[in-house]
């Protein structure tokens, strides 16, 4: 049966705003106390979901989520009616405010990890939410995650939900951002390929000195042994420590992959050549390893440009197509090597620019925004269709854009009881549009 790789993007939140709450996302910090504009991020990505569906990929949609976090605000002792609870937490603990209101989930690169069926012993498809034990304001998310994805692949003769990992650091799991399916063919099984920035329980192993290692080796071989995959198609390797340190959370700011091509820089991984071996060897012939080399490409120039953060996309036509950031036009280096690579002979034939600036600017490019899943025709029928980018809800979804969304938004905006009820609003609308049921807490 033929699959396709279907990209699921994530919808930006009412509350997108620069808080800087992620130490290690250089951006992230850069751009604190910044004012917001949710309303050109949401209408940005959904730009971009719209171009990516009329080229004739299959394009889905995944709901953010419900923001202020006012369960989270109320576990953590602040109490009375919503509106106090929001008060009180802006007077006593800013920061901790701050991070019930991110508006992350939008990169859904983090959402989870996925395997497609033809990889797994049961011969379904496998969502395991990440923990994203690491970040407070991430590690509050899994659970609705899990709800929304469950809502968007119900169907339990093809698709298997696990529970995020325990929420600890020896199990920290940050999702699809550091994991990539390569294959000949998405139909057939293919190589997975995890990609960790500590061993948990070996301190004696190699690890970033100045930020936090997020993702462990433990979480990986956790993952695999819950989809149900053979080790024989399975390939763990570790981030370069020095290039976490250089701002390179998660492996897709310094490689990328798909099909048979791995477009990576020269210093990705620990032990580089000993993983492109490991690849070469399970993959066969005809694989591909684009490694660009840092006296053309800098690690900084690929952190500040998102060189990386892209997605790396087969086209029905054929071709092989590389989604960019604009930023990656503004850097002079990083523009001259993309021109030459698709000038020559590598297997990547064009790029794509997208401005994506608002999410840019919180430290995520094209790759951090969607989650991809492969899935065959079966399983395309069973997942919610009214979660597929069409004309129609591409329309629909701009009108409800336009209706709820603030186009200014500064942290001390958080606070305001009318932005939770104008969040409320629009994600209960949400759910109806794409018929996700009662996913959020004040649904239920």
């Amino acid at each position: 049966m033929k699959a396709i790789e279907a990209n699921f993007d994530g919808l930006v939140g009412p509350t997108h705003n620069y808080a800087g709450l992620s130490f290690g996302n250089v951006a992230s910090q850069k751009n604190q106390a910044n004012q917001a504009n949710p309303k050109k991020a949401a209408l940005q990505g959904l730009t971009k979901m719209k171009a990516l569906a009329d080229m004739g990929l299959v394009q889905g949609v995944l709901a953010p989520q419900e923001r202020p976090d006012i369960h989270t605000l109320r576990k953590l002792g602040f109490s009375g009616s919503d509106a106090n609870v929001l008060l009180e937490a802006a007077k006593q603990a800013p920061r901790i405010l701050a991070t019930c209101c991110s508006a992350s989930s939008m990169w859904t690169a983090n959402a989870a990890t996925i395997s497609p069926s033809a990889d797994t012993a049961d011969q379904k498809i496998h969502f395991t939410p990440a923990n994203l034990s690491n970040k407070f304001h991430r590690s509050i998310e899994h659970q609705v995650t899990g709800r929304i994805l469950k809502a968007t692949f119900s169907d339990e003769r093809h698709f298997a939900h696990h529970d995020a990992l325990p929420s600890v650091d020896h199990f920290g799991d940050e999702g699809a951002a550091n994991h990539t399916r390569f294959s000949h063919n998405y139909a057939e099984r293919g190589v997975e390929f995890f990609v960790y920035g500590k061993h948990a329980f070996d301190s004696s192993q190699p690890a970033p000195k100045k930020y936090p290692a997020r993702h462990t080796i433990e979480a990986s071989q956790a993952v695999a042994r819950l989809h149900q995959l053979d080790a024989e198609h399975v390939v763990y390797a570790q981030q370069n420590p020095d290039i976490i340190d250089a701002g390179v959370f998660h492996n897709d700011v310094i490689a990328v992959g798909n099909a048979n091509i791995l477009f990576c820089h020269q210093q990705a991984f620990l032990n580089q050549q000993q993983v492109k071996a490991q690849l070469r060897q399970k993959m066969g012939d005809n694989f591909h390893i684009i490694e660009a080399p840092s006296s053309q490409v800098s690690v900084e120039d690929a952190v500040t440009s998102y060189l990386f953060n892209s997605q790396l996309l087969s086209l029905p036509s054929g071709k092989t197509v590389l989604v960019i950031p604009q930023e990656c036009e503004n850097n002079p280096a990083v523009w001259q090597y993309l021109q030459a690579l698709v000038q020559g002979d590598s297997p990547i034939d064009e790029t794509l620019v997208f401005d994506l600036k608002q999410s840019m600017a919180n430290g995520g490019g094209p790759a951090c925004l969607r989650l991809r899943i492969v899935m065959n025709e079966a399983e395309q029928r069973a997942a919610n269709q009214a979660t597929f980018i069409n004309e129609q809800l591409y329309t629909r979804l701009n009108t409800w854009v336009e209706t709820h969304y603030r186009d200014r938004l500064s942290e001390a905006d958080l606070a305001d009881p009318q932005l939770l009820s104008e969040s409320r609003n629009a994600l209960d609308q949400l759910t109806q549009i794409l018929q996700l049921g009662s996913v959020y807490p004040f649904q239920r």
